[in-house]
């Protein structure tokens, strides 16, 4: 097989966004600042190998708060946010915490609270049981907020008290299912208010459009990342309405389908937004094995966002 001749189109942005990039390092600097161990509650990104390393610098990893045995240790609170809740409980154990939640899933509360303050009921785009949608949905008082999963949700969803309706999205939606479920509300409540600037991150638009651009081009498509990353997952749906017959997503108990790949001429890589480019590399080294490679990345933007660690931390 080694003599067969394997194209690789890998797709640019991929990977770390500046939202994990920080709470990864949040994590990092709280072990050095505190020593070890570090609570984090939930995993701090969707991605098992992130994870894993960082449990063995001294990271414990807990669902909730409660879990925690000693309260004078620090505890972290995720990339994807967290339910008001979460926090006030940290303040009555009298507990030491470090809000990792990525600054553009932070905006969207934000606009949620306004709208709630301005006598808006809320609908969120977003998947039920995602951690960023519980964070999201727990902002401002149950019965003040809807989640919309898809367009049958529009359909069902009714406005008996007749309130004033806004909407914001999760942040790693699919931006062209999105846009139908926007233009779906839209058409049923034409007062509807939507965000001034899109919810859905940069980085989440970047790596889908740079997925599009190459899909059609390839016989399979490859995405590294977690399964429980939503950014990772719509990927795959991405490459596969943009033309390639085949996406798969690459997470840590996956098998590389060789038999497969053999009979392509091209395929596609891309990874998500929670996954390290070491994963990408190892992935690329085990074709390197069985096939003649040839790589060319396809970049369509430079990112260069950075976000700011919090200041207690330096």
């Amino acid at each position: 097989m080694k003599d067969k001749e394997l194209k690789i189109l890998l797709a640019a942005p991929r990977g770390f966004c500046a939202g994990v990039d920080r709470a990864i390092e949040i994590v990092k600097k709280s072990i050095d600042k505190y020593g070890a161990p570090v609570y984090v509650r939930h995993e701090i990104v969707h991605n098992k190998y992130v994870v894993e390393s960082l449990k063995k610098i001294g990271a414990i990893f807990v669902e909730e708060l409660n879990e925690i045995k000693d309260k004078s240790r620090p505890v972290i609170f995720s990339a994807h946010g967290v339910p008001k809740v979460v926090p006030a409980e940290a303040e009555d154990l009298k507990m030491d915490y470090i809000d990792a939640t990525c600054p553009l899933v932070s905006k969207v509360h934000r606009e949620a609270e306004n709208l709630n303050k301005n006598g808006f009921h809320v609908l969120l785009i977003g998947h039920r049981n995602h951690p960023e949608v519980i964070g999201t949905m727990g902002q401002i008082p149950y019965g003040s907020i809807d989640l919309i999963e898809n367009i049958d949700d529009v359909k069902k969803f009714k406005n008996e008290e007749n309130k004033k309706l806004a909407f914001v999205t999760q942040t790693t939606l699919s931006v062209d299912d999105t846009k139908d479920i926007i233009n779906a509300l839209k058409e049923k409540f034409k007062e509807i208010k939507e965000p001034k600037k899109e919810d859905i991150c940069y980085a989440t638009t970047n790596r889908q459009a740079a997925v599009k651009k190459i899909a059609k081009q390839c016989d399979m498509f490859f995405v590294i990342g977690s399964r429980n990353s939503s950014n990772s997952v719509r990927l795959v749906e991405v490459a596969n309405k943009s033309g390639c017959a085949e996406a798969i997503l690459i997470h840590s108990e996956s098998s590389i389908p060789l038999e497969k790949i053999t009979k392509c001429k091209t395929i596609g890589i891309s990874s998500g937004a929670s996954a390290p480019e070491i994963l990408v590399e190892n992935f690329i080294e085990k074709l390197k094995k069985e096939f003649k490679v040839n790589i060319e990345e396809v970049e369509i933007i430079k990112e260069d966002i950075t976000f700011k660690i919090p200041g207690k931390l330096n």
